[in-house]
């Protein structure tokens, strides 16, 4: 495939970046320190999300590998669903058009958030699913990742950075409509580079039978626990880094650009050193490497009270965040091909969708583990200052919380199988499979 191609493809990460990351930083924010609604009734409501990706997630993974048409099964997906995933993200911070300047109700937060990952889910899981088809060789996917992270921290720039810029001076709402246009435009125009093989057979079983074959492969439970985990460390970071700028540091919400600028341009840097560390080393010993450092310099958050010690503590951090993001999807790859040697089918749509969704779970953890400890230390929205007990809790969810559930994805990626002479061979006993099918056509 011409580079272009693979470019315009990764382009994608923009969109599907932004709006989630968006959401994931301040969607807990929004609803509580904003809209006042209480912190309790916002954890259940997040509970209640995560039930709804039970059955959101795996059930489009699994229509979209059962779908059959002349452009594919993939394709048609994300450019049906678009457009209406940019009105949802809108939705979701523009609560004014229902109630002014009242509290939202939980009906309201569930709907506007399950319309969103409904959409979301649709299109950003049937453009991932196009990955591990189109970028066979370990040499592509880190490749092809690599250039996917640097758009998807563009994007992620956007939605942390950027953010705080345009609701600050322009609104929530406005935020919502410059961001849902900027996630729903580049997933649509990547689409310009995907390519998808209509022949490609999927599953020809019943729902049943596909999530139970997916969720006792051995491959992909090790593998899922580490990404549940890891990314519930990315939530807890992410959500708690507004109240962490407002009351530890006590600085302006624009803070907020120069620490996640700090972190984002150190991880685009380091995505070409971890680029080269997956092809020499394998996936499975670049991904340990990259999360025990990634957790060793976690600490550094405990010691800024200013600006400059906490963007260098952030851009410290980013050197392991580089790794982690480029290896995630290319882990997932190598599952879904030993899937594929075993059952014969590609079930791409399959496992990200049960990926997803428990990794979306993860936002039910982030929410409880954040509104229990903001709860439990005092934290009060009314407050322009917060007592220290609550301060300290916001350090502890920067710093000793996500440093723990990082040491346990290490230990949930020890009993991660697919590496050295095991992937080997399972990569020469799936060409050779691809070969004889190839003949059969």
């Amino acid at each position: 495939m011409s580079t272009w191609r693979k470019l315009v493809y990764s382009g994608g990460a923009v969109g599907s970046s932004l709006g989630a990351q968006a959401l994931g930083a301040y969607l807990f924010f929004f609803y509580v320190d904003v809209s006042k609604m209480a912190p309790a009734v916002v954890g259940y409501g997040l509970a209640l999300y995560s039930l709804w990706n039970a059955i959101n997630d795996p059930v489009l993974g699994f229509l979209s590998d059962r779908t059959r048409t002349r452009w594919g099964r993939r394709i048609p997906y994300v450019l049906a669903g678009v457009v209406p995933l940019g009105i949802a993200f809108y939705l979701v911070w523009s609560p004014h058009l229902f109630f002014g300047e009242g509290r939202p109700t939980l009906a309201y937060f569930l709907a506007v958030t399950f319309a969103f990952d409904f959409f979301y889910t649709l299109v950003v899981l049937n453009w991932t699913a196009l990955f591990p088809e189109m970028f066979p060789s370990l040499e592509e996917r880190a490749q092809v990742s690599a250039w996917r992270q640097v758009f998807g921290l563009i994007g992620l720039a956007g939605a942390l950075g950027g953010a705080p810029l345009v609701y600050s001076t322009l609104g929530w709402p406005a935020m919502g409509v410059l961001f849902g246009a900027l996630t729903a435009i580049p997933l649509a125009l990547s689409m310009l580079g995907a390519k998808e093989d209509p022949t490609r057979r999927g599953q020809d079983v019943g729902l049943d039978e596909a999530l139970a074959r997916t969720l006792v492969n051995g491959s992909f439970v090790s593998f899922a626990l580490t990404s549940f985990l890891i990314q519930l460390v990315f939530g807890l970071l992410l959500a708690a880094l507004p109240f962490y700028v407002k009351y530890v540091l006590r600085l302006e919400p624009v803070a907020l650009t120069f620490i996640q600028v700090g972190l984002i341009l150190v991880t685009l840097v380091s995505l070409l050193v971890w680029r080269r560390f997956t092809v020499a080393w394998g996936p499975k010993r670049a991904m340990q490497r990259s999360i025990g450092l990634f957790t060793l310099l976690l600490v550094l958050f405990w010691f800024p009270n200013d600006l400059t010690s906490a963007v260098a503590a952030a851009a410290a951090v980013g050197t392991g965040l580089g790794g982690i993001l480029l290896l995630l999807d290319v882990l997932l790859s190598d599952v879904i091909d030993e899937d594929a040697v075993k059952s014969g089918a590609r079930r791409e749509g399959m496992y990200f969708g049960v990926h997803a969704l428990i990794i979306r779970l993860n936002i039910s953890a982030q929410g409880f583990i954040q509104s229990a400890v903001l709860t439990a230390t005092g934290y009060d929205a009314e407050l322009a200052v917060q007592p220290a007990s609550a301060v300290l809790g916001m350090r502890l969810l920067m710093t000793a919380i996500p440093i723990g559930v990082s040491l346990l994805a290490l230990l949930a990626l020890h009993f991660y199988p697919l590496a050295g002479e095991r992937l080997r061979e399972m990569k020469e006993r799936l060409q050779e499979r691809e070969r004889l099918a190839g003949r059969e056509a």
